[in-house]
């Protein structure tokens, strides 16, 4: 199984969150369980070539 890494806080009575590879992309949620969902279908979308000028987070080793 695939995991990919997440931010979320809980602002007033809602769960917001973003994929960590896609910070652009932010979804909530009523519970932390439905932001998980959202974020599921939010990294489908991405992923899926759809969406034109997706920017993505990434890693670089410079030493």
């Amino acid at each position: 199984m695939e995991t990919k890494k997440y931010v979320y806080w809980k602002e007033e009575d809602m769960y917001l969150g973003y994929l960590e590879e896609f910070p652009d992309y932010m979804t909530q949620g009523e519970s932390l369980d439905e932001l998980k969902e959202n974020l599921k279908d939010i990294y489908k979308e991405v992923t899926s070539g759809n969406i034109p000028c997706v920017r993505r987070v990434d890693e670089l080793e410079v030493a």
